[in-house]
C-alpha cells in the first residue's frame, strides 16, 4: 500500500526540555483526513512508526462499507520515545501534541495506543489548548454536536464496571479468534489460549475468549509470565491489574506458576495472543511457537521472516489489520452514527464486522493461494482504490 517514501508527512520532533523525539507519520489521506493511535514508549523510533501508519491504511481501508455512514480515513500514528510511567511523561505529551496541534486541527484524528491511555490523551488535549484529539473530523459530521455527545455516551458506557472503550479491542480480537476457530473447524473447548500482554487489549481479548470457552492457560505482563494449565481465573486476575496493565503477584491463585519473562512462548497453548509490542516473534523465536494459531492483537507482532517459517509449519496467523481494528472502527462507528453508544451494538457490530472480514480473509487466500495477511492486503488495496475514486485524497473546498 505504500513504502516509506510514498508517505503524505513524515515528521520528527524534538522536545525541547528532554530531548527526547517523537514522531508523526501521515501515510496516506482520503478527503484530507487519516486516522491512528498515538503511542508512548522508550525507545520507539520513525520506522517503527512509519510501520505502523502504513497498517492503519490498510485498517481503515478493511473497514469500507459502502453506505454506512462512516467513510474510513486515511492511515497514520504518532510515537514518542518516553517511558510512558517516568515523571516526564505527561509534560513531554502535551509539548508533543503542541508541536503537533497544526496537523490534528486539519489532517489527524488520534487517540490511545500502547503506554497512553484516553484520559492521558484528554489532559494533554486541554493542556495544550486543542478542543479534542479528533477535532479534525468535526467539519464531515452531519451534525456534530449530536455526534460528539454520542461518542461522549458511549466513552460513559460501562460492562462489568469496566469502560466499554477500553473493551471492544480485546472484544474484537477474542471475535477474530473464534471466526478463524470456525473457519478452521477446531472447537473452542478443545484450544488453549496464551495472551502475551495484559493491558486493555489483552486484558479484553483474555476475558472474552474465557468466556468463549477457551482455556487462558497463561499470560504475560512486564514482570513476567503467570501460567496455570488448568486455566487462569482471569476475572480475578484482572481486578488486579493496574492501568498499565502489570498484575499484582499477591492475588495469584494457589495453581498458579511464575515464569521468567523470557518464557512465555514456552506455555503449551493452541492459540497465541501477543497483544503487547511490535517485533515481539522474530525469527529466532519462531521454533519456540507452540501454538498453531496466532491472532495479533498488538500491531506487528510478528516480523515477516518469522511468518515466513511459521506458515512452512502449517500456523495460521490472522493479521493485526484486521484481529485489532475493532477499538478504531467503533470510535468512527459511534461518532458517524451507525451504531449507538451501547454496548450491545458495540459488540453485535464487531461481531458481524469480524465474522465478515476472517471469512474474506480466508476464501481469498484460498483463491489466491495466499496468506491471510496477503489477502487482507490486497482487499485493503482494492478496497483503498475504490475509496480514493468515490472520494479523493484531499480535503474538499467545503467538508461534507
Amino acid at each position: 500500500m505504500s513504502g516509506g517514501a510514498g508517505s503524505y508527512l513524515v515528521a520528527t520532533w524534538t522536545d525541547e526540555i528532554t530531548r527526547r523525539q517523537g514522531h508523526l507519520v501521515v501515510d496516506r489521506l482520503v478527503r484530507g483526513l487519516a486516522s491512528g493511535g498515538l503511542r508512548m514508549r522508550a525507545g520507539c523510533t520513525l520506522e517503527e512508526v512509519r510501520g505502523l501508519a502504513e497498517a492503519m491504511t490498510r485498517k481503515e481501508a478493511l473497514n469500507y462499507t459502502p453506505g454506512a455512514h462512516y467513510v474510513p480515513l486515511g492511515g497514520a500514528k504518532g510515537g514518542i520515545d518516553c517511558d510512558p510511567r517516568s515523571d516526564e511523561a505527561q509534560g513531554m505529551l502535551t509539548r508533543y501534541l503542541v508541536a503537533t496541534a497544526p496537523y490534528l486541527e486539519r489532517v489527524w484524528a488520534t487517540g490511545e495506543d500502547m503506554g497512553l491511555t484516553q484520559a492521558m490523551i484528554d489532559q494533554a488535549v486541554a493542556d495544550a489548548g486543542l478542543e479534542s484529539s479528533i477535532q479534525a473530523l468535526y467539519p464531515y459530521l452531519d451534525d456534530p454536536e449530536r455526534a460528539k455527545a454520542r461518542l461522549a455516551s458511549g466513552f460513559e458506557v460501562t460492562v462489568d464496571g469496566v469502560g466499554l472503550d477500553t473493551l471492544v479491542g480485546g472484544y474484537g480480537v477474542a471475535a477474530a479468534a473464534l471466526a478463524a476457530l470456525e473457519r478452521l473447524g477446531r472447537p473452542c473447548s478443545g484450544t488453549r489460549a496464551f495472551v502475551q500482554g495484559f493491558g486493555s487489549m489483552g486484558g479484553a481479548s483474555a476475558r472474552y475468549l474465557a468466556r468463549a470457552g477457551l482455556p487462558v492457560v497463561g499470560v504475560a505482563d512486564a514482570d513476567g509470565v503467570i501460567a496455570n494449565p488448568g486455566g487462569l481465573d482471569v476475572e480475578e486476575l484482572l481486578r488486579h491489574r493496574d492501568h498499565l496493565g502489570s498484575l499484582d503477584r499477591s492475588a495469584l491463585g494457589t495453581a498458579d506458576v511464575q515464569l521468567p519473562r523470557d518464557a512465555w512462548l514456552d506455555v503449551d497453548a493452541e492459540l497465541l495472543v501477543p497483544a503487547a509490542v511490535s517485533c515481539a516473534v522474530d525469527a529466532g523465536d519462531a521454533d519456540r511457537v507452540r501454538a498453531w494459531l496466532i491472532v495479533e492483537a498488538a500491531n506487528l507482532p510478528v516480523t515477516p521472516e518469522a511468518e515466513a517459517s511459521l506458515v512452512r509449519r502449517g500456523v495460521t496467523i490472522v493479521p493485526d489489520v484486521v484481529a485489532n481494528s475493532a477499538t478504531n472502527s467503533w470510535w468512527w462507528w459511534t461518532l458517524f452514527g451507525d451504531i449507538g453508544p451501547t454496548a450491545a451494538e458495540a459488540f453485535a457490530r464487531i461481531d458481524a464486522t469480524m465474522v465478515g472480514l476472517v471469512g474474506r480473509l480466508f476464501e481469498r487466500a484460498a483463491d489466491d493461494g495466499t496468506t491471510l495477511r496477503a489477502a487482507a492486503h490486497a482487499i485493503a488495496e482494492e478496497n483503498h482504490a475504490q475509496l480514493i475514486e468515490r472520494w479523493g485524497r484531499y480535503r474538499p473546498a467545503r467538508a461534507g
